[in-house]
């Protein structure tokens, strides 16, 4: 049973393999057969990747212009911000990653948006 099974196994490990080294026709990575895959590819990304990255990121600064850039309006809330103990630097309110444009202290916003 086993000496079928090998063969069998044999047979089909050796044709794919056979057929993966029979693959014709130009390929990316090979140089012999001419360059036309290269400049395919080559005047595809830069006539057509290029410039839609271009754009994509043309559109995403157009969009971010256009946003309101105002901070919520602040409500405090009594379970955010809760400080039963001080933090052991500065102050004591604010945290070591404290952000005085987007964090706000447990009494508000520290300095005007710009």
């Amino acid at each position: 049973m086993a000496g079928i099974s090998g063969l069998v196994f044999k047979r089909l490990f050796s044709k794919s393999i056979q057929n993966y080294n029979a693959v014709e026709g130009p390929s990316a990575v090979s140089g012999s057969h001419g360059d036309a895959g290269m400049k395919l590819w080559r005047n595809l990304s830069f006539f057509v990747g290029l410039p839609a990255v271009i754009l994509c990121a043309l559109n995403a600064y157009l969009k971010h212009l256009e946003e309101d850039h105002t901070p919520p309006e602040f409500v405090a809330y009594e379970h955010l911000r809760i400080r039963n103990k001080r933090f052991p630097w500065g102050d004591g309110s604010r945290s070591l990653f404290h952000n005085p444009h987007t964090n706000a202290l447990p009494t508000g916003y520290e300095e005007a948006h710009h």
